[in-house]
């Protein structure tokens, strides 16, 4: 829909704000409130100079509660995705307003209030210290005083809010009321609380908040987070079981936190308020290990101990946080004693039930998740992992790719139908982008065995090859290819010498990926040539020239230094220099290396760069007068180019590089005729002469 047009829509809406009746003003805040939940974040922070004004006179309504609550509500639906610097003006009005409304004593009202606020502050983040003094004092007075049971909820939206408001605002100001927020709820925590009470699962969250706001000095309350935490977490399923008649086919529970489904005669219903609880329990547990870290470990026992049989049911990341804090304990020394026998332990525990867990997800989202839950784990293992682990993740990582590939070909059979149309076709594009995300993590995990056993992988890379050769097809799509080269070029970089018997295989399809419209394939595949020209020795010679014509294409296309293709090139011009300095003997040096120099220095891939400088270094060390060329020649492209990169201070080169420079460019000071020296210096721009003046007096 065009805006023009949107905001005539919304222009007749807001005009119903004003209308006489009750009903159509709190119908229109409830248009605008779902208008603003179905726009998206991008035509919301458009349209917001005539919804927010509008919002907060609603909120005026003191004859109809039921219209200042919704119009809380919309404000809450349209805060939510906002960018601070588009709501920070109207937070004046915005937070006066829902002030008043706290204190109205009406709890609708007050509950919209509460979530409005909340979802202001986590919207304008530092922006709302300003109000912070004026907002907490009714927070804490309505969490230390609504203790009714009828006040449940709103005490619950009360905690919500402040621990919102309190990240939002940061530690600083807010740790002073955070000691007194936290004392009511060590309080609650301590109480018997009914099984239903939402304060249950929003103290939960409220917890987890402040440990994010607060960090290692949420650490003291951990004793008394923990247990009911725990406790949550192993919830069982409350599952029940009847016979179904007629009656139960539409599925429906009378029990609204009842799920049911019907299958055959039997009637199975799921109370889902427990999962929920199940769920975010799990969740926060991820959120205490990923924040306080080694503070964690006390806690890894009984935390690997509930999650790890709840991998299959999608708790692999909370798992692995868990392992990833008792790693940074142990190497901290803050594990109680506990060394890498523990971490053997826990690995062994944990990566089986991810592979097994891998092997039964149908799903792929959930699929690719659990790879790269696997992922880390390995690199927290390491070298800890026996044989028999890695092939069990290798083995899983196979039946991984069959599947992915038999579910790409199924649905290249669906487009062929005949009632194939466009929203089929989206479908399809959204289920392949799935496929891809599980190939990059397939790559990752891969690439992490590889870099963490070399050479003994090697056995497992040659039952994979017959499952990653065929990836690197024309017909594959560009993230298969991308990932088989990488894969590829990992066993090549960390197997060196080991890994040439598989150049006449690989090296084929690299020289043609070099060709590929797809710069990621094109990257990988000019980063691999340079590891095997770097590593190959004799068994890359007989593809130096084809590569070098490959890597001229994709160093002088037209568009080599748009935005897309820059990290393709500096690889490409990485891998180039890796010929000129390994296989010199074999190449025509006088054509190749102005080649060379002419792209330096390399400025988009900031790792690869400070590798080709470095390189530069050790080729001008190495052989100098092939370097600089006849008479000379080169001198003045190479001095430029190591006033450039000294002038980029760290971005381009390692400190031990830019002093290299430094000593070279002395060297060649004193060892050059001064005729040579001067011309040299005056092809420099005035600032680069600054610069390499400055670092050769210091």
């Amino acid at each position: 829909m065009m805006i023009k047009n949107l905001e005539q829509v919304v222009g007749m809406v807001l005009n119903s704000f004003q209308d006489p009746h009750p009903r159509v003003r709190w119908a229109a805040i409830n248009a605008i409130g779902q208008l603003s939940t179905d726009l998206g974040p991008e035509l919301q922070n458009q349209l917001h100079h005539v919804v927010l004004p509008s919002l907060a006179s609603a909120m005026d309504d003191v004859q109809n509660p039921r219209v200042q609550a919704h119009a809380a509500s919309a404000i809450l639906n349209f805060s939510e995705n906002c960018r601070p610097d588009i709501l920070t003006p109207y937070l004046d009005v915005i937070v006066g307003k829902l002030l008043l409304l706290l204190q109205t004593g009406n709890q609708m009202v007050q509950e919209a209030a509460l979530t409005a606020l909340a979802s202001a502050a986590d919207s304008s983040q530092e922006h709302f210290q300003k109000y912070y003094d004026a907002v907490m004092p009714y927070l804490k007075a309505i969490l230390m005083n609504a203790t009714d049971k009828s006040n449940r909820m709103l005490r619950a939206k009360s905690m919500e809010c402040i621990s919102l408001v309190g990240m939002a605002v940061g530690k600083q100001k807010f740790k002073d009321d955070a000691k007194q927020v936290m004392e009511v709820l060590m309080t609650l925590q301590g109480s018997q609380m009914e099984a239903d009470d939402p304060i249950t699962s929003y103290m939960l969250q409220a917890w987890a908040r402040l440990c994010k706001c607060l960090g290692q000095d949420f650490l003291p309350y951990m004793s008394v987070v923990m247990p009911p935490l725990l406790q949550s977490a192993q919830l069982k399923p409350d599952v029940s079981v009847t016979s179904a008649g007629p009656e139960d086919e539409n599925g429906e529970s009378d029990d609204e936190g009842v799920e049911t489904i019907t299958l055959g005669d039997k009637r199975i219903g799921i109370r889902t308020s427990l999962l929920e609880e199940k769920a975010t329990a799990c969740n926060m547990l991820c959120c205490y290990a990923d924040e306080l870290k080694e503070g964690f470990f006390p806690w890894i026992d009984q935390v690997t101990t509930t999650l790890v049989p709840l991998i299959k049911f999608y708790f692999h990341e909370e798992v692995r946080k868990a392992a990833i804090s008792a790693k940074l304990a142990i190497e901290k020394g803050q594990a109680q004693g506990r060394d890498k026998s523990y971490l053997k332990q826990l690995s062994d525990y944990i990566v089986p039930a991810l592979v097994e867990a891998m092997h039964k997800e149908p799903e792929p989202q959930i699929c690719a998740s659990i790879l790269e839950s696997l992922n880390e784990s390995i690199q927290l293992s390491g070298t800890l992992l026996d044989q028999n682990q890695v092939r069990s993740a290798v083995e899983g990582v196979k039946e991984v790719i069959v599947a992915s590939t038999n579910r790409r070909i199924e649905r290249t059979e669906r487009a062929r139908a005949e009632d194939f149309d466009s929203e089929e076709e989206e479908l399809l594009r959204e289920e392949n982008e799935q496929e891809d995300e599980i190939f990059d993590q397939i790559g990752d995990c891969l690439g992490t065995l590889v870099k963490t056993f070399k050479t003994s992988f090697i056995p497992f890379f040659d039952e994979l090859s017959m499952y990653l050769t065929p990836m690197l097809g024309k017909n594959k799509s560009p993230e298969e290819r991308r990932i088989a080269i990488c894969i590829f070029d990992d066993v090549a970089e960390h197997c060196r010498e080991a890994a040439v018997r598989y150049y006449d295989t690989y090296l084929p399809s690299l020289l043609e990926a070099c060709m590929s419209e797809n710069p990621d394939v094109r990257q990988a595949a000019v980063y691999g040539i340079g590891i095997c020209a770097e590593c190959g020795g004799s068994a890359f010679r007989p593809h130096t020239g084809e590569a070098l014509s490959r890597l001229y294409n994709v160093i002088k296309h037209p568009n080599a230094l748009d935005l897309d293709n820059a990290m393709a090139y500096d690889n490409a011009v990485s891998a180039l220099g890796k010929i000129c300095r390994f296989h010199r003997d074999i190449i025509d040096v006088s054509q190749v290396i102005p080649a060379w120099l002419s792209c330096l220095p390399i400025k988009n891939d900031l790792i690869e760069a400070k590798l080709v400088h470095e390189q530069l270094c050790v080729m001008l060390e190495q052989s100098e007068r092939e370097l600089l060329g006849h008479n000379n020649q080169y001198l003045p492209k190479i001095v430029s180019v190591f006033a450039e990169i000294l002038c980029a201070g760290k971005d381009l080169a390692t400190e031990q590089t830019a002093s290299r420079m430094v000593n070279l460019l002395r060297q060649l000071q004193a060892t050059l005729p001064p005729s040579v020296l001067a011309s040299t210096w005056s092809s420099l721009q005035p600032q680069q002469q600054l610069a390499l003046q400055s670092v050769l007096s210091s």
